[in-house]
C-alpha cells in the first residue's frame, strides 16, 4: 500500500495536476465509474484495501466496517459508490443533491493550492437531481445489497427562496428515502447564496422539525425505524451560534452532526481566490478540530460527530477522534494523497480499538 501511495503522489498526481481541477475531477469520476462497473476488479481491490474493525462500528443505528467515509461533494450523483467501497471506505456520502438538476455556478469554480494542501471550491451544488440519483443507486448499488452505508446529502436549489427551502429538503428526502441509509441536511455550504442563513434561529427549527415529522410519518407508514438524520454545519459559526444549533438538534432527536463544511476564511498571507469555501490542509484541520471538540464538550458526548476537514493522514484523523469525533470523512486529502488513503487511516484507527466510541 505504501507503493500505491508513492505511485500516486509522484506520478499519477503530477499528471492530474497538469489539468484544471475540474478536468481532473472528471477524469477521476470516469475512472471510478469504470471501476465500479467491473465487479471482479472491485472484489480484488477490496481484498487489498478494505479494513474491518474487530467489531462493526455502531452509529446512528447503522453498522460501519470502519470509521472512514468519503465526504459529500466527490460523488455528487451517486455514480461510483461501489468503487468507493472497493477502495477501502466504510461509508460514502453522496450529493449534495437538489430536487431538480442544476448546473451550479459558472466556471472556473475549483482551484488548487498545493502550498497549503488545500482546495477552494464554489461549485454551487451542481448535480443531476434527486430522481436521477434515486434511479442510479437503485440500479447500480441498491439498498439492502450494499457492503457499506450510503448517506444522502440534501440541499436546496439555487433559485429557491429561503422561505420556501423546507419544501426542497422534504422533496429530496421523499424521493431518496428508499435508497438512503441516512440523510445529511446541508445548510452550511458557502456556495449557494443565503444557504448559511438556514443555520440561524429564524429558519433552523422549522426546517429540522418538518424533516423529522416527515421522517416519522414515513417510518410509521412502512412500519420501520426512522432514517438517521444528521446536520452538516459550518466552521465559521460562533460558539453561541453552535449552542443554538445543538439545542435544536438534541430537542428534535437528530442522530448526529457533521463538523465541518468548508470555510470562508483563508490561511494567513493567502493571495488566491476569495470567493468560495476552503478545504484541506492544516488550516482547515485546526478549524474543524476546534468545532468538533466544542460540540463534544458542550453535549458531554451525547451527539455523535463525524469529523471532516483536513483529514489527509492517520495522524490528522486521530486528531479528529481525540477531539471527540466518532468517525471521519475525507475529500481533499484523497485528492492529494490518493486511493490508498482510506485504508491507511482505517488501519490506524482500528489499532486504537475501543479507545474511540
Amino acid at each position: 500500500m505504501i507503493l500505491m501511495g508513492v505511485l500516486y503522489e509522484n506520478i499519477i498526481r503530477s499528471f492530474l495536476f497538469k489539468m484544471s481541477p475540474e478536468q481532473a475531477h472528471e477524469r477521476g469520476r470516469h475512472a471510478l465509474m469504470t471501476l465500479g462497473a467491473v465487479p471482479l476488479a472491485c472484489r480484488f481491490l477490496q481484498t487489498l484495501l478494505q479494513v474491518k474493525e474487530d467489531k462493526p462500528v455502531q452509529l446512528f443505528g447503522l453498522e460501519f466496517k470502519n470509521r472512514v467515509g468519503l465526504a459529500a461533494g466527490m460523488d455528487k450523483d451517486g455514480e461510483f459508490t461501489r468503487a468507493v467501497e472497493a477502495l477501502g471506505f466504510g461509508h460514502s456520502e453522496v450529493g449534495t443533491v437538489t430536487p431538480e438538476g442544476q448546473p451550479g455556478n459558472p466556471t472556473p469554480r475549483l482551484f488548487r493550492y498545493p502550498e497549503g494542501e488545500g482546495l477552494v471550491n464554489r461549485m454551487g451544488f451542481n448535480n443531476k437531481g434527486a430522481a436521477a440519483m434515486q434511479a442510479r443507486l437503485a440500479k447500480h448499488y441498491p439498498k439492502g445489497k450494499r457492503g457499506m452505508p450510503v448517506g444522502v446529502n440534501i440541499g436546496k436549489a439555487k433559485v429557491t427562496p429561503l422561505e420556501h427551502a423546507v419544501e426542497d429538503y422534504l422533496t429530496g428526502f421523499r424521493v431518496l428515502a428508499d435508497q438512503a441509509d441516512y440523510f445529511t441536511v446541508n445548510i452550511s455550504s458557502p456556495n449557494t447564496e443565503g444557504l448559511r442563513d438556514l443555520q440561524g434561529a429564524q429558519y433552523l427549527r422549522d426546517l429540522l422539525t418538518a424533516l423529522q415529522a416527515e421522517n416519522a410519518k414515513l417510518a410509521r407508514k412502512l412500519g420501520r425505524e426512522k432514517h438517521p438524520m444528521l446536520l452538516k454545519i459550518a466552521p465559521d459559526l460562533s460558539y453561541r451560534e453552535i449552542d443554538g444549533i445543538l439545542e435544536v438538534l438534541l430537542e428534535l432527536g437528530f442522530d448526529g452532526v457533521i463538523a465541518t463544511n468548508t470555510t470562508i476564511a483563508r490561511p494567513p498571507n493567502f493571495t488566491g481566490e476569495t470567493s468560495g469555501g476552503w478545504s484541506g490542509g492544516p488550516f482547515m484541520r485546526e478549524r474543524s478540530n476546534a468545532v468538533i471538540n466544542y460540540i463534544y464538550r458542550a453535549t458531554n458526548g451525547a451527539l455523535p460527530i463525524v469529523g471532516v476537514g483536513g483529514v489527509d493522514s492517520p495522524e490528522s484523523a486521530g486528531e479528529k477522534m481525540d477531539a471527540g469525533a466518532s468517525m471521519v470523512q475525507l475529500y481533499t486529502g484523497w485528492v492529494y494523497r490518493g486511493p490508498s488513503l482510506a485504508r491507511d487511516i482505517a488501519k490506524a484507527l482500528k489499532a486504537h480499538g475501543e479507545n474511540w466510541v
